[in-house]
């Protein structure tokens, strides 16, 4: 398999940056998931899970290594009145470094044939904002997208070809870094959220992974070297 397309999402549960190359390091891509957005008043982390409209937002990487905030209307802000403002909560945009320990975020829990849900909430990641401590970098393959449009996905390294499955279990190079492969990657609700470009709800999404995918899709890997991967690249055991 060989590296379609690379993305790092700045800003957890926002639109992100699609590459051309990358460093790789033990968090995962240079600047991917290195900031969120907290509730100020409960002090949860925020997801497209609870907030779907976080997905209209794009998050961005400043040279100097800071995040901004691209709104719908083109406007850009990395200031905490304005995101909450357009949010209609009160929020603060954070650093990995300013959130350290352990970080909790709004998670829905759907229950019933009606769809509504119950509410609780997910410990994450320490580091980058990662959901999960056994994932730094996601793979797919062009294979198991299919049709779907990738960016339901947000995995950092599309993979032409297919397969990535099988990698489960086994250290593997990307460019000139290392990973262990070392999960699915199991999905919820945010798969069959609206987001821009014409990508609309479908809840048929979901229903078709747990059917033919036991739940699962895309695979998660931590870092075992860093070094560089670029599109193009190869992957190889």
């Amino acid at each position: 398999m060989q590296v379609a397309e690379l993305w790092r999402y700045p800003v957890k549960s926002l639109q992100g940056e699609r590459l051309v190359g990358a460093e790789v390091g033990a968090d995962g891509l240079a600047g991917d998931r290195q900031w969120a957005l907290f509730d100020t008043a409960t002090g949860f982390g925020l997801t497209a899970r609870r907030v779907p409209d976080l997905l209209f937002l794009t998050g961005r990487l400043r040279a100097d290594g800071t995040a901004e905030v691209v709104l719908p209307d083109g406007s850009v802000t990395s200031g905490d009145g304005v995101l909450s403002e357009w949010l209609g909560r009160p929020v603060a945009l954070r650093s990995a470094a300013e959130a350290p320990g352990e970080r909790f975020y709004e998670n829905p829990n759907e229950v019933g044939e009606a769809g509504e849900y119950d509410w609780d909430a997910f410990p994450g990641a320490q580091g980058a904002f990662h959901d999960s401590s056994r994932t730094r970098v996601s793979l797919v393959s062009t294979a198991t997208l299919g049709t779907w449009d990738r960016r339901r996905f947000r995995a950092n390294v599309v993979l032409a070809g297919e397969g990535e499955d099988a990698l489960v279990g086994r250290r593997v190079r990307l460019g000139g870094a290392e990973l262990d492969v070392v999960k699915q990657v199991d999905r919820c609700v945010m798969v069959t959220r609206p987001q821009p470009g014409g990508i609309g709800r479908d809840n048929g999404v979901l229903k078709t992974i747990h059917r033919q995918r036991d739940g699962c899709l895309a695979v998660g890997a931590l870092v075992t070297r860093p070094g560089p991967v670029a599109v193009g690249d190869g992957l190889a055991p």
